[in-house]
């Protein structure tokens, strides 16, 4: 992609979640950091290195509804290349509850994680429904999908049919009737990216 994205990519790694990730969560459960919620949300769990399954598994256990998205990648093992399944998003999974008293003690005693990734106002954010469902419908599309430098700015666009119909994400790299849809998590700042039939997108 053009270097005009490049000024604007975050590096991976937990680096870019020091200024919204709380640290008294990693530590004590005695605050109500977690804010009383109305209903249900989405939340971002960021986790050691490759617990990700281990965090999940602990948590489907004690009945909680997750999200651990994964891709597709190329593998190569005794010479022969095999594909397998890898995080979307490394050291990143998503968790849908209330996360208020009990609930929100069980999640912190998962072995694994790290801690749930707070707001500036000392609450634990949300991530927005359209981000998941436009994530959860790119893995259920079966495309080939690789990670990308983050994105914050750029032509927002939706696709009108196919496997990814009403998915909205910004469209780079436009060529020969091709682009590449970025969606991002924008929480933690992590992207993905899939190609696209241009013919299909219209500004959203």
């Amino acid at each position: 992609m053009g270097s005009e994205f490049g000024s604007r990519s975050k590096t991976e790694g937990g680096v870019a979640l020091l200024n919204q990730v709380c640290t008294d969560a990693c530590s004590s459960i005695d605050h109500d950091m977690a804010c009383p919620a109305e209903r249900q949300h989405w939340y971002a769990l960021w986790t050691h290195s490759h617990c990700e399954q281990l965090v999940r598994d602990q948590l489907a256990a004690k009945e909680f509804e997750t999200f651990y998205p994964k891709i597709a990648t190329w593998s190569r093992r005794a010479g022969t290349r095999h594909r397998i399944l890898t995080p979307m998003f490394p050291s990143y999974l998503f968790v849908r509850d209330q996360l208020t008293g009990r609930r929100y003690a069980d999640l912190l005693g998962v072995r694994g994680l790290v801690c749930v990734l707070s707001s500036g106002d000392g609450c634990l954010a949300a991530v927005p429904d359209n981000e998941i469902d436009a994530i959860r419908t790119l893995v259920d599309s079966d495309l080939q999908a690789v990670s990308h430098p983050y994105l914050h700015a750029g032509q927002r666009v939706r696709i009108t049919d196919g496997p990814l119909a009403n998915v909205e994400g910004i469209l780079i790299d436009r060529h020969a009737g091709k682009g590449l849809l970025v969606l991002s998590v924008n929480l933690f700042q992590r992207s993905v990216a899939v190609e696209v039939d241009c013919t299909s997108v219209v500004a959203a």
